[in-house]
């Protein structure tokens, strides 16, 4: 499902699980250090690569908006990425949800 073309075949979208707890600074910090060595290391250059310009966009964002409003975007581009979507079409979507900066 790497290009748009294939996006009608991903059926339906599963349901978010709001409800998913992530721990939170610092015991993420205290659990990441009891990991003996870094998972998937070849996986780190292409998707710090990937996610850069998101980044710089999501910092330049929220100077205009709100650091909240700018995490959304960046996270929401990223994970339709992940769900086989381009960079641009990632970015060209989310940005349509918007209304006055605003997600409604």
């Amino acid at each position: 499902m790497e290009n748009k073309e294939n996006m009608h075949m991903m059926g339906p979208a599963p349901q978010p699980q709001p409800n998913v707890q992530f721990p939170q600074y610092p015991q993420s910090e205290a659990l990441a250090h009891h990991i003996k060595c870094p998972l998937f290391p070849h996986l780190k250059p292409v998707t710090l690569c990937t996610v850069a310009p998101f980044v710089h966009y999501g910092l330049n964002e929220a100077q205009a908006t709100s650091y909240h409003h700018a995490m959304e975007e960046v996270a929401a581009m990223a994970y339709l990425m992940g769900m086989g979507m381009d960079p641009h079409t990632a970015y060209c979507t989310v940005e349509s949800w918007e209304i006055n900066e605003k997600f409604y």
